[in-house]
């Protein structure tokens, strides 16, 4: 009897020693999954923590001798804010993007995406999604090559062809076949430019004291830069266009700001800080991209499935988003809807102008890179 109680504690033992054995199992390639005990201190400073950032410095306590799911979900959490919040910041942001603009500044910006981080990520979708569809445009260049001349004029022996299309082949034929090649007699007959042409007058003076030449400089740098960058024929066309549509998010880019100086002009009289014009900025522009994309994926899943809807959903889906963007202008700057109207067709034209200046920028900049 007196064995009995040890037998017991010597059970117990056992038992929690196997239940321990069974909580350190081995996991993947043999390794045992060990728990690291939470962070105490601060690695940076050495200061105790009492949250999650370090009082001291600022630095998040975060142990990174961690497995790389954890590593991964903690960056994507720090830049993306894959929770509630940047859920409901999509969401507001489509439905009402005025409230966007309105809470963050009336102080209430926890509860969403920062306008930057959210633009940003915004930004990487949508020029991804034009790049994409840019590679998949495949120009040809403007001349036809002997072969191909000479396939589609055995196909135009064909008599299923009709009359007026085969007429229309047989144009497009003779405004891209080559000049003839001149011959002895044309030769003969045609006269020298020398014989005919006016004695050469001296225009240096003129040139030199006249406005003409700058341009002439630049009319000459820019032909040799367009033959160099795209070729004679247009051989390089889509290579070029590709290295445009990579530079357009820079643009855009800084033309932000330009848009929230176009505002601060328009509302000069409210006394709005240019910050704030900013940040109304920015939330526009996403949601300018987020609805895009919204409306091309609609547009081309209703081709796929009712193809005679697509013209009037269409329509209806744009008139939508330029509505949103006027009721944003509206609920923002809280002024009548007379006022707000002409303010938003006035900033649209000021914006389409800065933006034809901010695209041909872009272009003279890409025709000058190497």
């Amino acid at each position: 009897m007196s064995d009995e109680p040890a037998k017991f504690i010597l059970g117990d033992t056992a038992i929690s020693a196997l239940e321990g054995r069974s909580s350190g199992r081995r996991r993947f390639f043999g390794r045992r999954k060990r728990q690291r005990p939470p962070l105490t201190h601060c690695e940076n400073c050495g200061a105790q923590l009492t949250g999650r950032y370090c009082a001291q410095c600022g630095q998040a306590a975060v142990d990174y001798r961690r497995s790389f799911r954890h590593v991964i979900v903690d960056v994507l959490d720090s830049f993306l804010s894959w929770d509630s919040k940047f859920f409901g910041t999509i969401g507001l942001l489509v439905t009402r993007p005025w409230r966007l603009t309105n809470e963050f500044l009336a102080g209430k910006r926890i509860r969403h995406v920062h306008p930057l981080r959210l633009y940003l990520l915004a930004s990487i979708l949508f020029f991804f999604a034009v790049n994409h569809w840019a590679k998949s445009i495949h120009l040809q260049p403007g001349k036809l090559s002997p072969k191909d001349r000479d396939e589609i004029a055995a196909e135009l022996k064909n008599e299923d062809i009709p009359p007026e299309a085969r007429q229309k082949i047989q144009d497009a034929l003779n405004l891209n076949s080559p000049p003839p090649a001149p011959t002895a007699q044309t030769e003969k007959a045609s006269p020298k430019p020398e014989e005919h042409s006016p004695p050469e007058k001296d225009f240096g003076p003129i040139l030199k004291t006249g406005s003409k030449e700058p341009s002439a400089s630049f009319e000459k740098w820019l032909e040799g830069r367009y033959k160099e960058k795209i070729g004679e024929r247009g051989t390089n066309l889509q290579l070029f266009l590709l290295t445009l549509f990579n530079n357009l998010p820079y643009m855009m880019l800084c033309c932000i700001p330009l848009f929230a100086f176009v505002l601060k002009i328009l509302y000069v009289r409210r006394r709005v800080f240019y910050i704030d014009h900013l940040v109304y900025a920015l939330h526009i522009h996403t949601f300018a991209y987020v609805g895009i994309i919204l409306i091309v994926f609609a547009t081309i899943g209703l081709n796929r499935v009712a193809a005679n809807m697509v013209g009037w959903v269409s329509a209806v889906l744009w008139t939508t988003f330029a509505l949103q963007i006027l009721f944003s202008i509206r609920r923002v700057y809280r002024q009548g809807w007379f006022i707000s109207l002409v303010k938003f067709c006035l900033g649209g034209v000021a914006y389409l102008v800065v933006l034809s200046i901010a695209l041909f920028a872009t272009f003279l900049v890409t025709l000058a890179l190497p």
